[in-house]
């Protein structure tokens, strides 16, 4: 008789995950897709933004390699791959959780179009991004449009269609994470301690810090004298709201003093 398959805890699809990253925007890197002849290094975007529909604007420095060449010519593409690195908010010895690879076309817009896209996206911003009025004067805005997408992370390594990506939904506590997570670091190292009964006897020795939020649950750093291990507890249903999430965590603490409700 074969062994029973360990129950892993539900977690977002990967193609959720893919787009949290995304939405998410953490440290990026543009460089050649494999085999091209172009130039080789690294370039940080100066900024850049992920359109509905699958398509990206990215802001290079007009004189940069990979912008040279195709600034201002509208026929004029470039194979490139587009890394973005998914941080933890807190301060840990690992801190990377994930990598996106986005790999497709990078596109020159010719300057009226250019501009016209850099005043779309000041105007749907909340807080416009000052480094798209130099769009036209030292920057070049380009159009990137992704032919395939690649999520790394601790569940594994994914490829997924464009089409899978683009209707995706990002994780409803993608904006509240970042701070949620401070909060429970800084903040409620009680709360922590009560979530250290839930881990496997041999890791509850080592110090234990918040990884990740999602409507799923919550993942855990256990650092300790020789490696670090991820863990994830789950949440006994999927919770889309702030409240939710504060409910479900008193059921995994399983302590009294938390039944008030927590505002990070």
């Amino acid at each position: 008789m074969s062994e029973p398959v360990p129950h892993r805890p539900p977690t977002p699809r990967p193609a959720e995950r893919a787009k949290t990253i995304a939405v998410r925007g953490g440290p990026t890197s543009l460089l050649p897709a494999l085999g091209h002849e172009a130039h080789a290094d690294r370039t940080a975007p100066v900024c850049w933004h992920l359109h509905a529909g699958d398509d990206l604007s990215i802001v290079l420095p007009t004189d940069d390699p990979l912008a040279a060449g195709i600034h201002g010519d509208a026929t004029a593409e470039l194979a490139v791959t587009l890394e973005i690195t998914d941080q933890a908010p807190v301060t840990l010895r690992q801190p990377v959780r994930g990598l996106l690879w986005l790999t497709g076309w990078l596109r020159g817009l010719d300057d009226q179009a250019a501009r016209a896209r850099a005043v779309t996206l000041a105007e749907a911003a909340e807080e416009p991004d000052p480094r798209l009025l130099d769009v036209g004067h030292g920057l070049s805005l380009l159009r990137f449009t992704p032919a395939s997408v690649v999520l790394a992370d601790s569940e594994g390594t994914h490829s997924l269609s464009t089409v899978t990506f683009d209707a995706a939904v990002a994780d409803p506590f993608l904006d509240y994470e970042a701070r949620w997570l401070r909060h429970l670091e800084h903040d409620h190292t009680d709360v922590l301690g009560g979530l250290t009964r839930r881990l496997p006897p041999e890791l509850q020795e080592g110090r234990l810090r918040p990884l990740g939020v999602d409507r799923h649950g919550i993942r855990l750093r256990v650092e300790t004298d020789e490696d670090d291990h991820d863990v994830r507890l789950a949440f006994s249903r999927p919770v889309e709201h702030p409240p939710e999430l504060a409910v479900e965590l008193r059921k995994l603490v399983g302590c009294p003093f938390l039944n008030r409700r927590e505002r990070p």
